[in-house]
């Protein structure tokens, strides 16, 4: 799973003595724990694997946006900082889609799901999360998904 790499990962950072890695991985636990707690709240048990996934994501979202924020504040140690954790969240996720394969999978599961208008956009959204969790960035793939249906 998952939680048991990130730990075990976490384990072997400390005998390192990289404290930078460290300190990533107690904050992806922290947010692991948080999301936890959030879902027994909504009456759901520990969360999955994937859904973890969607927890890094918005994590490594947060992190570019800081980056750039420092980037433009003329504090470019910090931005490296953010890109450093950034590559080390990153290297929990599954490989992420090219552009092309993207395109690919939006295609396909708008025939798989005999999608025709707008109205459907939901539904293809709906497949590609199921398929393809934590492969794509679905900001992206929405913009995509509503170009083809557009027309």
């Amino acid at each position: 799973m998952l939680r048991d790499d990130i730990n075990n990962a976490l384990k072997g950072a400390m005998k390192a003595k990289d404290e930078r890695k460290v300190s990533c991985l107690r904050l992806m636990n922290s947010s692991i724990q948080n999301a936890d707690i959030e879902a027994r709240g909504a009456g759901k048990g520990a969360l999955a694997d994937a859904d973890l996934l969607s927890v890094f994501q918005k994590m490594i979202k947060q992190r570019q946006e800081s980056a750039e924020l420092y980037d433009k504040g003329g504090r470019p140690e910090l931005a490296k900082a953010e890109r450093e954790e950034i590559a080390i969240i990153s290297s929990y996720l599954p490989k992420q889609m090219s552009d092309a394969e993207m395109k690919a999978a939006i295609e396909a599961a708008i025939k798989d799901t005999g999608a025709a208008g707008m109205k459907d956009m939901g539904k293809v959204i709906g497949a590609l999360k199921a398929k393809h969790a934590g492969q794509m960035d679905f900001a992206k793939a929405s913009g995509l998904v509503k170009g083809l249906l557009a027309g």
